[in-house]
This record gives C-alpha cells, structure tokens and sequence, in this order.
C-alpha cells in the first residue's frame, strides 16, 4: 500500500492494510485525517527495523515478545510480554525528527503508535510496573484499561493511547461515546484507531454510529489483527464473544490546543448507568 492510498473503509480486516514489514499501517494519509498513525511491527528471530519518525512522535509497544529500541543516544531494553493478554508491558518513546533501530532477538510482534505533533520531547522508557491500571465499569460492562500513554500518565505531545482488555461475553466502550467535536471543558476532537486481538481464535462486534448528518456508520465483526478508523462518531459498543478475551489498542490524537481526553456518552444509553 503507497502511503496516499485510502484504507477500504473504517473496518480494516487483517492483512488489508498491510505494507511489508508492517502487518499493519495505518498513516494520517491513509486515514483521510490529520494526526493518528498505527504500524504493526513484525520481526523474524534476530531482525530488526529502522524506524524514522519524521513529523510524528511514536511508541515501539511490545504485543509479543521483546525488542532493543536504540534512538538518540540511548537503548532501551524492552522486556515485552508473551502476549497482550499476559499484563502490561514496558515501553518507549520515539520523538519526531528522530531516528529508531529496532531489533529483537527471538522475535515479535510490535505496535509503533504515532501522532504528528509539533514539539520534540526526550526520547524515554516507560517501565510496565509505573504503568496505571484501571479496573472500569461493573459487572457485563467490567473492562481493565492499561493507561501507559494516557493523557496525564505520560507526556507525549499530542498522543494519547491506552489498552483494554475486555472479559468474554462483556461489553466495553460503553456507554457509546464521541470525541469528534471541540467543546472548552466537555469534550475534546481526537481521531481514533482500534487494533484488536482476542484469544483463541474469538470474535467480537465493534459498532459507530453517526453523530452528525452523513457521518461515521459502522458495524463490524472483529478478529485478531483488524484495525477500526473512528474519524466521528459514536462508538461503542465494543462486544467480546463469550469464552474469549477481547484486546485492543486504543491510539488517538488531535488538534486541539491541549492534551486532553474529554467524552460525551450517548444520552440515550446512560439512563440507569452513569
């Protein structure tokens, strides 16, 4: 895929937007917007990658295995994890106008979530114990969120990105929400990609629906290495079959003037729940 090709809709299925050595790519260009950008990492035993950040800042997230990031003068020793539904992992930073090496020695799967941005911060580590995890919603709404570039948890310029790892049979992203318009205080306008995973070979149903006349539309049955693109709308929920644990990786960013992640719900979702 050329970098000013369109991705086939907002539902991406594994492997359809693929660009060797990336399972998956996902570029501001591809997307039709202005910020967020997703690449899926995979390295043979020994392999590596080099990885130039031109006007965006990244995140080298391991999803399987670990990995060397050698970028500014510093490496990284990212100790990974064995899949995304073994816990959080350690992490680093990649600023713009920098240049990465990535390499790994038994091999991995890893995600380089980005954001064009203006300001370039230090190239860091971010270790899995300093990582914040939040147990969120109750009961079939019970979901664990991994805030490891959450916006107050890690400094990033403009990315913002978190996990959630949502149990069998149990809706998260819910109540439907919508971040698609700047309001001072209430809600902040971030692009937003889904990147799932869900063990054991599983399914599960993501859902957009329009928020303004014309807009974003969708209903999507997931399975490992598909991508959602959410340019509008509201979304959610996001349903895991029964018996298998759905993953999946939240990578946003904006315009907005502030860092921020603010929501508006549904108002005809959240009688009896908010």
């Amino acid at each position: 895929m050329e970098d000013n090709d369109k991705p086939q809709g907002l539902h991406l299925p594994a492997g359809s937007a693929a660009s060797a050595p990336y399972a998956l790519s996902i570029s501001p260009e591809q997307a039709r917007w202005g910020y967020s950008a997703l690449r899926v990492l995979e390295l043979e035993p020994g392999g590596s990658h080099p990885l130039t950040a031109g006007d965006s800042e990244w995140i080298v997230l391991p999803l399987t295995g670990g990995c060397t990031v050698h970028t500014q003068g510093e490496i990284f020793e990212l100790q990974g994890r064995e899949s995304v539904f073994g816990g959080v992992s350690d992490f680093a930073y990649v600023p713009r106008d920098a240049h990465a090496q990535i390499a790994s020695g038994a091999g991995g799967r890893f995600a380089l979530a980005g954001a064009r941005c203006e300001r370039r911060l230090p190239a860091r580590y971010g270790p899995a114990p300093e990582v914040p995890v939040e147990a969120r919603g109750s009961g079939s709404q019970a979901r664990e969120v991994h805030n490891f570039a959450a916006a107050g948890a890690f400094e990033c310029d403009r990315l913002i990105a978190v996990e959630v790892l949502t149990p069998g049979g149990n809706w998260s992203s819910y109540p439907p929400h919508k971040h698609d318009e700047h309001r001072p205080g209430e809600e902040s306008e971030l692009e937003e990609i889904y990147y799932f995973e869900i063990d054991r070979g599983g399914l599960g149903y993501q859902r957009i629906s329009p928020s303004r006349q014309g807009g974003a539309d969708l209903l999507a049955e997931v399975r490992t290495g598909d991508a959602v693109l959410v340019p509008d709308g509201w979304h959610g929920p996001s349903i895991a079959e029964p018996g298998h644990t759905m993953y999946y990786l939240n990578v946003m960013a904006g315009p907005g003037a502030e860092r921020e992640w603010l929501i508006r719900f549904h108002p005809d979702h959240t009688e009896g729940y908010l």
